[in-house]
């Protein structure tokens, strides 16, 4: 019989005291760090009512195996990233359960040099699990904890891959909404150094994450929207509750989703910094990147949908830049994860260039006279005007799942199909749905995209009925 698998899309997560019972804690923190090789390893966590307990947890376990442990304590999960890169150490481990609800909690382990584990080593440590392995070593010492604080290190390295002056010299404004995570002790801090004028909403820890809980969604960011757009704010931008993921809105209090965020700072990064790279993105992402990318005559490599996909596909292809479509920016230079506080920074440099008048306009996209005006919302006019729909449809069993997923690819004439992460349908050059099965939950996960907002909304009514019909015909 296959074993279960214990890591999802990204990382571990469940329950705290339920799929993470003390016990499996135990076991799994023994896997890791014979995976590891008994260290030094790096411990941090966010701000969860259980994340203590379970750093204490792991702490404990990794010591008994004679393990140096360095402890970040409170940290967003791209200082830790950066932390493990710099430092000599086997690896680290963040406990967060990134956007998941307050009841949830998880492990995230990091690779020596800074990323996430491959989908190999995540096998291999589920098969020291599986058969407890671990049991069978003989553990001689008993290791020792070091606190370690590394946060000022790090904004300084985030610092340091823009233009400060020019960002200090457009005197920004900005509103962060740090959705109680643990962003808030790192993002304001980098936009204050840049003498920006910084508004922090939902900046204190709350286990509970109860001003709009911990992911940064479209129908849970109205006060940020609200307060840039009737206090004349430049910009707005919401964390989720591991600070890895950041979710913009322009000066009208307009959310843009991260494919479109994404697509401007690869333009960004090639025509105004001058990085000469290819892009990484999941399956799912909008089709203004490839537009972008023609234009700008460089490649996309397109992956499966997670983050671990995106960084080990800049790794394969030699990109340094990546992005996903829920807010995750992947800036090479400084480390190939997602990371909310260099995505802000460059979204600050990317104002202060159009404010400045430095930013490159390709004639090819609109006349710079008309459009040179030095908002982000003209930033973002950049791009094509596209309609994009997500969603989700509960499941009862992987039988259903394959069953729509087979009747969805049978339906109708379209243009054409793609197989790389479940099935994407094109029905023409501007217009696709995608059904992909959760890496975690019993779902179906729907997204689509049109620059014909009616066609969309039709396609998805229609995939929707399709799929109630099949589901519930028995």
């Amino acid at each position: 019989m296959e074993s279960k698998r214990l890591f999802g899309t990204n990382g571990i997560r469940g329950i705290f005291g339920q799929d993470l019972s003390i016990e499996f804690l135990i076991d799994i923190a023994y896997s890791i760090g014979c995976f590891f090789g008994r260290g030094p390893i790096i411990l941090g966590n966010d701000g969860r009512s259980s994340s203590l307990s379970t750093s204490k947890i792991v702490s404990a376990v990794l010591m008994s195996m004679g393990m140096t442990v360095y402890k970040m304590g409170l940290t967003p999960t791209p200082c830790l990233q950066y932390a493990v890169k710099n430092l000599p150490v086997s690896g680290g481990i963040m406990i967060t359960a990134s956007h998941n609800p307050k009841e949830y909690n998880g492990l995230k382990p990091v690779s020596n040099i800074g990323i996430e584990l491959s989908r190999n080593d995540e096998i291999k440590i589920e098969d020291i699990y599986h058969s407890k392995s671990f049991e069978k070593e003989q553990f001689d010492r008993i290791g020792n904890s070091i606190d370690l604080n590394i946060l000022d290190q790090y904004i300084d390295a985030v610092l340091g891959f823009v233009d400060v002056d020019l960002i200090k010299k457009s005197k920004i404004r900005i509103v962060m909404d740090c959705g109680n995570g643990v962003q808030s002790l790192v993002a304001p801090v980098i936009a204050r150094k840049l003498e920006c004028e910084v508004l922090v909403i939902n900046g204190t820890l709350d286990p509970a994450f109860s001003a709009r809980g911990s992911e940064p969604k479209m129908d849970n960011l109205e006060s940020l929207t609200t307060l840039v757009r009737e206090n004349e704010y430049d910009l707005g931008v919401a964390y989720d509750g591991d600070g890895d993921r950041s979710i913009f809105c322009d000066e009208k209090g307009i959310i843009h989703w991260g494919d479109k965020t994404g697509s401007l700072l690869f333009y960004h990064s090639i025509s105004n910094k001058k990085i000469d790279s290819s892009i990484v993105c999941p399956i799912n992402s909008s089709f203004v990147i490839s537009k972008i990318a023609e234009l700008l005559r460089k490649k996309v490599h397109f992956t499966k949908v997670g983050s671990v996909e995106v960084t080990y596909g800049m790794k394969k292809t030699g990109s340094l830049l990546g992005f996903e479509e829920n807010g995750g920016f992947f800036y090479g230079p400084l480390n190939f994860v997602r990371d909310g506080a260099i995505t802000t920074a460059l979204m600050l440099e990317l104002l202060s260039y159009l404010r400045q008048r430095r930013f490159t306009i390709y004639s090819d996209i609109h006349d710079a006279s008309e459009k040179f005006q030095g908002s982000l919302s003209n930033a973002y006019s950049l791009l094509d005007k596209t309609y994009q729909y997500k969603s989700s449809f509960n499941l009862s069993s992987e039988e259903d799942i394959h069953k729509v997923l087979e009747i969805c690819e049978e339906h109708g004439s379209v243009k054409k199909i793609e197989k790389i992460d479940g099935i994407k349908i094109w029905f023409d050059s501007d217009s696709w749905i995608m059904f992909r099965p959760s890496g975690t939950e019993p779902l179906i996960r729907i997204y689509a995209e049109s620059n014909d907002k009616s066609l969309m909304d039709s396609k998805v009514k229609e995939y929707q009925t399709l799929i109630k019909k099949t589901i519930y015909s028995n």
